[in-house]
């Protein structure tokens, strides 16, 4: 194998009802990958299941999501048991389901002598926020934090005054929605990819010249966007907002779930990875560069 794949979860290969549009969701096909409190919540079309298992079938994929690895459990993500995944925005390497300690430790170490501690930022975030629109802080594996916002109500000022104080001690913060995540800088994907990508040319998985193809939506996914071979991002999201950019870069054609069937259709072809016909089968192949 030559190649290995790196991937986001929400809004890159999975979607929630909202994260697709009611319309779009009435007319595709789609298969529940996650339950929630007893209801469903993450979905992917049909197509997008065939094509995510092949892909699994033919080449290391590693699913690589700021989720904690509880939240991440939750998904059914098809073409699994997956060898390795990505926890935690880079926090924990999970290895054949099970955390890996000594890359926790490491994790650990790297933080606490590379800015503020997970305390001070919230006892500062706490002193700049309010339940006007604010619904929720939590603590996401004692390693980051995040809010769950009313967009329409967060004061405009609040996001740059926050980015600018946690970029003064080694944090960045950034917006997802409904989100705003605070997370030290020394935790990324494309560290956790790195790593992972060494183990599997170690151990004779891949060639030591294995090409990295990674997709994502958000900003905490450009250092991994940036570090790999070949990368793309979907027409939607944190990104599209802010009209993020790479030498090299793809961006889909198309917006919701069909940009995730779009995205891997990309990944079989840069990891040339056989694609049989479906019938019925949307086409996404009108890649841009932007």
């Amino acid at each position: 194998m030559s190649v290995l794949v790196a991937t986001d979860l929400d809004r890159t290969m999975i979607y929630s009802q909202a994260a697709m549009g009611d319309a779009q969701f009435a007319t595709l096909d789609t298969v529940c990958v996650e339950i929630y409190r007893d209801a469903p919540l993450s979905y992917m079309t049909t197509t997008a299941v065939e094509l995510l298992s092949r892909l699994a079938d033919e080449i290391p994929v590693i699913p690589t999501t700021t989720r904690t690895p509880a939240q991440y459990e939750r998904i059914a993500l098809p073409g699994g048991p997956f060898r390795y995944a990505v926890a935690s925005n880079g926090g924990r390497i999970l290895v054949d389901g099970t955390d890996d300690p000594d890359w926790r430790r490491k994790i650990e170490r790297v933080v606490s002598a590379s800015g503020a501690g997970l305390d001070e930022v919230l006892t500062e975030l706490r002193a700049r926020v309010d339940d006007s629109w604010v619904r929720s802080l939590r603590i996401a594996d004692d390693l980051f934090c995040y809010l769950v916002v009313e967009p329409a109500a967060q004061p405009d000022e609040f996001l740059p005054s926050w980015q600018d104080w946690c970029a003064a001690r080694g944090w960045t913060a950034s917006q997802q929605g409904r989100k705003i995540y605070a997370t030290p800088r020394s935790v990324t994907k494309s560290a956790a990819i790195a790593e992972v990508r060494r183990r599997l040319v170690d151990d004779g998985t891949v060639p030591a010249d294995a090409k990295l193809c990674a997709a994502g939506d958000g900003w905490l996914d450009t250092d991994l966007l940036s570090a790999a071979d070949h990368a793309i991002r979907p027409r939607h999201g944190e990104l599209e907002l802010l009209g993020w950019s790479a030498p090299g870069l793809d961006v889909t054609a198309a917006t919701g779930a069909l940009a995730g069937v779009e995205i891997l259709e990309w990944f079989h072809d840069r990891c040339s990875v056989r694609t049989a016909s479906a019938p019925g089968r949307p086409s996404a192949r009108s890649v841009g560069t932007s």
